[in-house]
């Protein structure tokens, strides 16, 4: 993923160099050689990002929170590790995951250390904001279990609201975006209010970014989007597209929708070929880019209220806004 030199790239850059020196341990080396694999793969580096963006509206030297929002990415990474195992998924940014290179007892117990180390991490932060850190953190982690859980039961589903998915894309992927906000302020001393309002910026924001994840995956350049484009209609992931076209289709629309979700034997290019075309028909795309405007709008509104100037607030701006525009 190329990041245009935009007045964050000092920070990113600063992030990737310290990523590259972090120490996770040497013995057993099956243990630790996974983690750095992993973490070598790159990433958009995000969560990190978000922290210390969210620091310098308040401080702008951010090297005491630099450790913890390195924390932030080790424990995004642990979850990767094992998602990927209850996916069964081969790759992971274009190279084969861990259960794959290694296997899955290796992967189970290098992601184990990676949370471990997290927390570890955490605790470079000054002791009069550990425990409120570390209640936000464990809380922001057991959520993503959760999310992961709602996922997972979704597949056997047959019925699954609007509503529903919301929350689980919101526990699954958003709230940890909201806690990386949240991190940043909490370090730089922000008030306990302007805390809360970074927090809800993040998970706003992060609800716009899953369904936009969804909307790309129909709607994106297979060549900028990095993968084949239609992996969720042919996996028939219950997405917030397919949710609102079930919804509105009318019965013929609807008969045709559930024939596909239904068989078994299929050639991919056609089944998202027929897929797309229900959803074009409905309006699908146009409506999915109404609720993720809702979301980043919503999100917008809070950051608005934090008591800081918007000068300041240009540098997370310009990534956010960078973010939003992204192809793939």
């Amino acid at each position: 993923m190329t990041t245009p030199k935009l007045s964050f790239q000092p920070l990113l850059d600063q992030l990737e160099q310290s990523f590259q020196g972090l120490e996770y341990g040497q013995n057993p080396p099956e243990l630790y050689e996974p983690i750095r694999y992993l973490m070598n793969l790159g990433g958009k580096r995000l969560r990190p990002l978000l922290t210390l963006l969210s620091y310098r509206l308040w401080e702008k030297d951010y090297k005491t929170v630099l450790m913890p929002a390195m924390a932030v990415e080790v424990f995004h990474n642990f979850t990767l590790m094992h998602d990927d195992i209850m996916d069964n998924a081969p790759l992971r940014r274009g190279k084969a995951t861990v259960h794959e290179h290694w296997n899955t007892n290796v992967a189970i117990l290098s992601g184990d250390v990676m949370l471990v180390k997290a927390y570890e991490m955490m605790l470079h932060l000054p002791a009069n904001q550990l425990h409120k850190a570390l209640t936000l953190f464990s809380k922001c982690a057991a959520e993503v279990c959760e999310g992961q859980q709602l996922d997972m039961n979704f597949e056997h589903k047959a019925s699954v609201s609007q509503a529903e998915y919301i929350e689980m894309i919101r526990l699954k992927t958003a709230v940890l975006l909201g806690f990386s906000l949240e991190l940043g302020a909490l370090a730089a001393g922000a008030s306990e209010q302007d805390q809360i309002r970074m927090r809800e910026f993040g998970t706003l924001i992060g609800i716009g970014f899953q369904l936009t994840d969804d909307l790309l995956d129909v709607y994106g350049d297979s060549a900028k989007f990095g993968k084949f484009v239609g992996g969720d209609i042919v996996a028939n992931k219950k997405t917030f597209l397919l949710l609102e076209a079930l919804n509105t289709a009318d019965p013929t629309q609807k008969q045709t929708l559930t024939h596909w979700l239904t068989l078994q034997n299929f050639e991919k290019n056609e089944k998202v070929a027929a897929v797309t075309d229900i959803y074009n028909q409905l309006n699908i795309k146009e409506k999915t880019q109404e609720k993720i405007q809702f979301y980043f709008d919503a999100g917008f509104a809070a950051l608005a209220q934090v008591q800081v100037a918007d000068v300041a607030k240009q540098e997370l701006l310009d990534f956010v806004q960078w973010l939003m525009g992204r192809e793939k």
